[in-house]
C-alpha cells in the first residue's frame, strides 16, 4: 500500500510537469503559512515568530479554494512550525479535495507515531524536514541527534514521501555534518538534496574548499529527481557566479502569507501584497513578464524549480522594482527540554 501510494503520486508528478510545459498562465507552486510562530529560533532564519495565533481553518479553505481555481498545481505549507496548527490535517485534506498536491515542511520535532498516521489519512503526498547540524547548537537545534527517532518512525510508517535536505553556507560551524545527515537520509529510503544558506535578501556567498567538495559529494547521494532540477542554479552559485534566468516569482510561484497576501517568496515579502482572493490571471501574466532584480544571486530553491520550464518563454520587459526586505522577529530560543516531544 506504502509503494502503490508514493507511485500514484509520481503519476499525478507527472501529469504536473506536462501541464506546467503546455500551459503558462497557472501557478505551479504555492507556499501557504497557516501560522508564523514556530517552536524553534534558529538563528538564520526571519520566518517565524514565537506569538502568533493559527489561522482559522475556514479562512485557509478559502484560500485554497482560490488557488484551485486558479490551476495551482502543489500546495506546500511551511511556516513557522506548520505541525503546531490544531486543523493541519483538515487543510491538507482539503488540498488534496482540491485535487492539488498537497507537501509539507517541517522542523520535525512535533512528529510522533501517532501524527505520521494522521498525516496519511490526510492524504499527505510530500514531507521535508531540513536538518541542520548533527548535534544541537546557539544557531539551530534541528539536528540530527535530536530528529533521528523521528526518521525511524517516517522511514517505518509514512505512506507520503519524505526528503532530507542539509544545509551549506554562511553560519554552518562543521560542513562535514551535512554529508552525515544526508547520507543518514539515504540509509533510511528517503530523498536528499542540499540547501545553500541565504543572507536576509536570499543571496548566496561562494563556498570554499571543502564546503564545495561536501556539495558535490551530497549530490551524488540517493536517487535522483525533480527536486534536484537546480543544478545548474547552484553550480553558479557555489563558484560565486551570478544566474542569468527568468524568476516567475507572483506566477509560477507564490508565497501566501498568514494575512493571505500574495508575495514573491519568503525573502521579499511586501510585493504584490494582493489578496489571494483578488489574486487574478492579469495578476499572473503581469508578474510572468515582470524582472526580478534579486534574482541573479537568488538562492530560493523552490522559486528556481518552479520556474525552469519557463527558461525559454516569454523575456521579462516590464520594470523591476525593489521590495522592501522583512525585518527579522525576535525571540527568544526555548529550553531543549521544552521543545522534545517524548512519547
Amino acid at each position: 500500500m506504502r509503494s502503490w501510494k508514493k507511485f500514484r503520486t509520481t503519476l499525478r508528478e507527472w501529469k504536473m510537469v506536462t501541464k506546467v510545459l503546455l500551459f503558462q498562465s497557472h501557478p505551479m507552486l504555492v507556499h501557504i503559512i497557516p501560522m508564523r510562530r514556530c517552536n524553534l529560533s534558529c538563528t538564520y532564519c526571519n520566518e517565524f515568530d514565537d506569538h502568533s495565533e493559527p489561522v482559522p481553518v475556514e479562512t485557509i479553505n478559502r484560500w485554497i479554494d482560490r488557488l484551485a481555481e486558479l490551476g495551482t498545481s502543489i500546495v506546500t505549507i511551511s511556516g513557522g512550525e506548520p505541525l503546531m496548527h490544531p486543523e493541519l490535517e483538515s487543510v491538507i485534506a482539503r488540498i488534496r479535495q482540491r485535487n492539488m498536491i498537497s507537501g509539507l515542511i517541517t522542523n520535525g520535532y512535533l512528529l510522533s507515531r501517532k501524527r505520521i498516521g494522521s498525516l496519511n489519512d490526510s492524504g499527505l503526498e510530500h514531507l521535508q524536514i531540513s536538518i541542520d547540524n548533527v548535534e544541537p547548537d546557539e544557531t539551530s537545534m534541528k539536528s540530527l541527534k535530536v530528529l533521528d527517532k523521528k526518521l525511524r518512525y517516517l522511514a517505518e510508517l509514512a505512506e507520503f514521501k519524505v526528503n532530507i535536505n542539509s544545509v551549506l553556507g554562511s553560519g554552518v560551524k562543521n560542513p562535514e555534518d551535512a554529508l552525515v545527515i544526508g547520507k543518514r537520509a539515504v540509509e533510511l529510503g528517503f530523498t536528499c538534496t542540499v540547501g545553500l544558506i541565504h543572507d536576509g535578501t536570499g543571496a548566496l556567498k561562494p563556498l570554499a574548499g571543502r564546503e564545495k567538495e561536501i556539495f558535490l559529494e551530497l549530490r551524488g547521494l540517493g536517487k535522483k529527481g525533480y527536486a534536484r532540477g537546480n543544478k545548474y542554479f547552484q553550480d553558479n552559485l557555489v563558484n560565486g557566479k551570478s544566474n542569468g534566468w527568468r524568476c516567475r516569482a507572483g506566477a509560477r510561484y507564490l508565497y501566501l502569507c498568514e494575512d493571505g497576501l500574495v508575495h514573491y517568496c519568503s525573502q521579499q515579502r511586501g510585493y504584490p501584497g494582493i489578496p489571494v482572493e483578488e489574486y487574478g490571471l492579469e495578476d499572473i501574466k503581469r508578474e510572468y513578464l515582470t524582472d526580478k532584480p534579486c534574482s541573479p544571486t537568488c538562492t530560493i530553491s523552490c522559486v528556481h524549480h518552479a520556474s525552469i520550464a519557463d527558461f525559454w518563454r516569454s523575456p521579462q520587459i516590464l520594470k523591476a522594482f525593489q521590495p522592501e526586505l522583512p525585518s527579522r522577529p525576535s525571540s527568544k530560543p526555548a529550553p531543549m527540554e521544552d521543545l522534545l516531544q517524548l512519547e
